[in-house]
């Protein structure tokens, strides 16, 4: 199985439901095309900020390993190391993208590839706005001034990772 995040394009209009066909699936893992074409894999993608930080991280680094007097394997394995990164990190870059762009993550999906986690995820979301139409929602309570905080754990609690109280179990 396969993990994607999707992600609902900005609002246009007075339409308050996005265009379906306009949602992104970012693919969890590993890219081949940004490993092995990083500036072309950007560009296509519109990644205009993550390719100027890359193109200015990549001249920094040969720069100063020029200065520095490396071998050219030296300046061939930093190359390589450099590519291995967005190959590891592209799915991160893209979704940061996207998020500076105003796109909204709509959520996390499962699937065996593309069409199975756009079949799930769609069926969920079509399920979901057809129970928001049938159930009348109650009127919210009102906050604090400020908006609304988080919950906070008590001091010295002592509750380490997922389990809401000390000693509970899964």
């Amino acid at each position: 199985m396969r993990v994607y995040s999707v992600h609902e394009p900005p609002g246009r209009g007075p339409d308050p439901l996005p265009d379906a066909e306009r949602f992104i699936f970012v693919r969890d893992g590993f890219s081949f095309r940004a490993f092995l074409f990083a500036p072309l894999w950007m560009i296509w993608h519109r990644m205009w900020l993550v390719l100027a930080g890359y193109v200015i991280v990549f001249a920094v680094l040969i720069t100063a390993l020029e200065l520095l007097g490396a071998s050219p394997l030296d300046v061939s394995v930093v190359v390589l190391l450099i590519s291995l990164l967005v190959g590891l990190e592209a799915s991160t870059l893209r979704r940061f993208s996207l998020s500076r762009r105003g796109w909204k993550s709509a959520g996390i999906i499962t699937g065996d590839d593309l069409e199975d986690a756009e079949r799930r995820f769609f069926a969920a979301w079509v399920h979901e706005l057809s129970s928001q139409a049938v159930t009348p929602t109650a009127p919210a309570a009102p906050s604090a001034p400020g908006g609304s905080t988080p919950p906070r754990m008590p001091q010295g609690s002592g509750v380490v990772g997922l389990f809401p109280e000390p000693g509970a179990q899964g």
